[in-house]
C-alpha cells in the first residue's frame, strides 16, 4: 500500500497567535492519526511563481489515514482556530 502525504502551502499568515494555538491542537490530532512531520518550515526558495511561505509535509501510512485525520473531529476543532488567520492550500497525495 502506498503512503499518503498531506501537503500544506501557506499563502499568508496574518495571526501568529492563532497559528501557535492551532499547532497545539493540530499536532496531537495529526499524530493520533499516524502522521509524521517530514517538513514544517518556510520555503528555502520559490520557483515558477511559488511563494516563500510556510510549507508542511506530513507522511501517513496511507491516503485513507491522511483523509481520516483531516476529517476527524480533533483536527476540525484545530482548524477552526485558523479561521481568518491564514490563507493556505492543503493537498493529499499518494506516494509512489
Amino acid at each position: 500500500m502506498a503512503k499518503g502525504y498531506w501537503v500544506t502551502f501557506y499563502r499568508s499568515v496574518s495571526n501568529q497567535a492563532a497559528m501557535a494555538e492551532y499547532g497545539k491542537l493540530a499536532g496531537p490530532a495529526i499524530q493520533k492519526g499516524g502522521g509524521h512531520f517530514l517538513a514544517r518550515t518556510i520555503a528555502t526558495k520559490g520557483y515558477e511563481g511559488g511563494l516563500k511561505e510556510r510549507v508542511v509535509v506530513i507522511e501517513f501510512e496511507s491516503v485513507e489515514k491522511a483523509i481520516a485525520t483531516i476529517e476527524s473531529a480533533e483536527y476540525r476543532a484545530a482548524e477552526k482556530v485558523l479561521e481568518g488567520a491564514v490563507e493556505r492550500e492543503i493537498r493529499i497525495v499518494e506516494g509512489v
